[in-house]
């Protein structure tokens, strides 16, 4: 099952949190938030089993805008 770990405001920001940790070993999905084509926000999405290891990075690389 795909758990939201991050939502980010900017598609720049989401992006760069997909990257980081796809070169982790991470899956990823980006999507808008809520699944609306005109919200801003962007939802990053990992599998639950690897919910730990994401939050790690996201805290380790401050992702925290």
């Amino acid at each position: 099952m795909w758990t939201v770990v991050y939502l980010a405001q900017k598609e720049a920001i989401a992006e760069a949190l997909r990257e980081k940790l796809e070169n982790e070993g991470i899956l990823v999905k980006v999507r808008r938030a809520g699944g609306n084509p005109e919200c801003e926000g962007y939802e990053i999405l990992v599998p639950e089993t690897e919910i730990k290891q994401a939050h790690e990075i996201i805290i380790d690389n401050d992702f925290k805008r």
